[in-house]
C-alpha cells in the first residue's frame, strides 16, 4: 500500500489525530448514545438462554433467531429509506421507542408463535437506526477521508466498550431474573432515544445545501438508483464474504476449540482477547493506516482475516489460536472504521441513508448467513471450512480492490 501525496485522501496519523481532537459534538453526542445502547443490549445475547430456560427446545430458539435474522435485515432497509425521508433524529427516535416498547413486553409473552414475531419485529426495529447513526456522522463532519475516519472509529470504539460492559452486566442480571434483563434492555433503548432527541434537535442538513434529502423530488428515485452503483454492489458484496469469514471467530473457533480438547473457559479467554485488542489498538491502527487508499487497505485487512481464521484448523494449543487471533483481529481492526468512512465517500448526499441501509442489509445477510453455512460446512468435514474461509477471505479481497477500469482512471488523474 503506497501513500499518494496527490491522493485527496491521503493522511498521516497526526492529521488523524487532529482531526479526532476536533469533532463536533454531535458526533460525541451520537457516540455516547450508542454507548448507552450497546451496554443494554442483552435480549440477542440472551435469547437462547432465556428460552431454553423456559423449556423451549434448540429448534424453538433457532426458529425465533431466525426470525430476528430476517428482522434485521428488513430494519436496515427500512431504516435507510426513513434517514433520507423522514430525517436522521426523528429515525433514531423511532428505532429506540418502538424496540423498547416491545422489548419491555417480552417476559409477558407466551406462546411461540407470539414470541417469534415479537423478536422478528424487534429484529427490525432494532436496527432502523443504524443508518441513519452513520448518516449523522457523515453529516457533523467535513467530506474529507480523515474526518470520516475519526467520526466513525470514535463510534466503534463507544460501541466496543458498550458491547464489553453490557456483557458483563447482562450477565448478572440473566443470572438474577430475566424480567430485569428485558426491562434494562428497553430502558436503555430509551435512553439512547432520550439522548439523541436531546442533543440532535437541529437536524443536520445535506453537505450540497439543498436541505436534508440533498435533491429535487423528481431525482428521488430511491433504492432503483442506489442499486444501479455498480461500485457499491461490489463493495456490498465484498461486505457479505468478509462477514462470513469474520463470524466464523463464533461458529468455527468454538467448535474448533472444543474438537481440540479445550474449555469453553479457552474459548472465552481467546475471544477476550479479541475484544482487549480491538479496544486498545483499533483508533491508531486506523489512524496508521488512514493515508492509504481506502480499497487497499480493505483488501488487505480483509485478507489477513481471512489468513487468520483459515489458521485456526492447523493449531492446537492456546498459545497458536492466540498468535491467530492476534492476526484476525489485525483485520478487523483495519477494516472496521474504513469501510464505512469509504461507503460515506461514495454515496450522494441525498441517498446517504439507502448506501447506509444497503450496507447494513449485506452486513446482517453476511452475519445471518454465516453461522448456518459455518455450520454445516464444519460438520462434513473441519478441513473444508477452513479451506472455505480462505477462499471467502480471497474473494472479499479482490473485491475490494477498484475494478480495472476506474483503477487506470485513478492512475491517470494522480499522473
Amino acid at each position: 500500500m503506497r501513500a499518494t501525496a496527490k491522493d485527496p485522501s491521503g493522511v498521516d496519523e497526526q492529521r488523524f489525530r487532529d482531526a479526532l481532537r476536533g469533532l463536533p459534538g454531535r458526533v460525541w453526542a451520537i457516540s455516547l448514545g450508542i454507548l448507552v445502547n450497546q451496554v443494554g443490549n442483552f435480549l440477542p445475547v440472551f435469547i437462547v438462554l432465556y428460552l431454553t430456560d423456559r423449556g423451549y427446545s434448540a429448534g424453538a430458539a433457532g426458529l425465533v433467531l431466525g426470525a430476528s435474522g430476517v428482522g434485521k435485515v428488513l430494519g436496515n432497509a427500512v431504516g435507510g429509506h426513513l434517514t433520507d425521508r423522514v430525517g436522521r433524529r426523528w429515525t433514531i427516535v423511532l428505532s429506540s421507542v418502538s424496540t423498547a416498547a416491545l422489548t419491555a413486553a417480552m417476559p409477558s409473552l407466551g406462546p411461540l408463535p407470539l414470541i417469534v414475531t415479537v423478536v422478528g419485529l424487534i429484529g427490525v426495529t432494532s436496527q432502523v437506526y443504524r443508518p441513519a447513526a452513520a448518516a449523522v456522522l457523515l453529516d457533523s463532519v467535513a467530506a474529507t477521508n480523515q474526518q470520516r475516519l475519526a467520526a466513525f472509529g470514535v463510534f466503534r470504539f463507544a460501541m466496543n466498550v458498550g458491547a464489553a460492559l453490557g456483557g458483563v452486566i447482562g450477565g448478572v442480571l440473566a443470572s438474577t431474573s430475566y424480567v430485569g434483563l428485558f426491562l434494562g434492555n428497553a430502558a436503555t433503548c430509551l435512553l439512547f432515544g432520550v439522548v439523541v432527541g436531546v442533543l440532535l434537535r437541529d437536524e443536520t442538513k445535506a453537505r450540497d445545501g439543498r436541505g436534508e434529502t440533498g435533491a429535487p423530488a423528481r431525482e428521488r428515485v430511491g433504492y432503483r438508483q442506489v442499486l444501479a452503483d455498480r461500485t457499491l454492489m461490489r463493495f456490498l458484496l465484498m461486505t457479505v464474504f468478509a462477514e462470513f469469514v469474520y463470524i466464523q471467530s463464533t461458529v468455527g473457533l468454538p467448535l474448533h476449540v472444543s474438537d481440540v480438547g479445550l474449555s469453553e473457559r479457552d474459548f472465552g479467554l481467546l475471544i477476550g482477547l479479541n475484544g482487549l485488542l480491538v479496544l486498545a489498538l483499533e483508533l491508531p491502527i486506523t489512524g496508521a493506516v488512514a493515508r492509504y487508499r481506502p480499497e487497499y487497505v480493505l483488501a488487505v485487512g480483509n485478507l489477513v482475516t481471512g489468513v487468520g481464521l483459515a489458521l485456526t484448523g492447523f493449531m492446537s494449543g492456546m498459545v497458536p489460536l492466540a498468535a491467530t487471533v492476534l492476526i484476525w483481529s489485525f483485520g478487523e481492526m483495519m477494516t472496521s472504521s474504513i469501510s464505512q468512512a469509504y461507503l460515506g465517500s461514495l454515496a450522494p448526499p441525498h441517498l446517504v441513508g439507502r448506501y447506509q441501509g444497503l450496507h447494513g442489509v449485506a452486513y446482517t445477510t453476511g452475519t445471518g448467513a454465516a453461522p448456518l453455512i459455518g455450520g454445516a460446512v464444519y460438520a462434513f468435514g473441519p478441513w473444508a471450512l477452513w479451506a472455505l474461509v480462505a477462499m471467502a477471505g480471497l474473494v472479499s479481497a479482490r473485491l475490494s480492490l477498484p475494478r480495472r477500469r476506474a483503477a487506470a482512471t485513478a492512475a491517470e488523474a494522480e499522473a
